[in-house]
């Protein structure tokens, strides 16, 4: 669906790739130098999954999912015929998108469902606490790169 949308922006698409890419490559930069964990993860009630899940998900650098654009993967090439053949697809069948990403959306929830039950029912939260690895450094450095990529490719 995103992408989708994205087809109205093609006119800006350098400017849009520059300025991710930069917004990816300070927020690798600030995970680097700042190592603390964020706190406010943790005092997110319960209640509010939804919220946390957000909070998560910006906090570990969700940027990544801007590579598609990054890499130019999103630009509408005229002598493409996959390009014009999505785009009139796309045009055409607005429900066929959004159930896509409804069945997409739906995969993933029960694949990490099944994954988190499986991993506290059968090697239990000991073995989490027990067995965890810190990837924040690697994770940082590989947004600067990515970051760095998607503005030399727009440029």
């Amino acid at each position: 669906m995103p992408f989708a949308l994205m087809t109205m922006l093609v006119d800006w698409q350098t400017e849009i790739r520059v300025g991710a890419g930069l917004i990816v490559v300070a927020l690798g930069v600030w995970l680097l130098f700042n190592r603390r964990h964020p706190r406010f993860l943790a005092r997110v009630p319960p209640s509010r999954l939804a919220l946390w899940s957000f909070l998560v998900a910006v906090a570990h650098g969700a940027g990544l999912m801007l590579v598609p654009i990054y890499l130019g993967l999103c630009g509408v090439v005229e002598t493409d015929a996959g390009h014009r053949a999505a785009t009139a697809l796309i045009a055409r069948t607005a429900a066929l998108s959004i159930g896509v990403a409804a069945v997409h959306t739906g995969a993933m929830i029960t694949a990490g469902g099944a994954l988190a039950f499986g991993v506290y029912r059968w090697l239990g939260l000991r073995f989490l606490s027990k067995s965890w690895f810190d990837l924040d450094v690697i994770w940082a450095l590989s947004l600067v790169l990515v970051g760095a990529i998607g503005v030399f490719s727009a440029l």
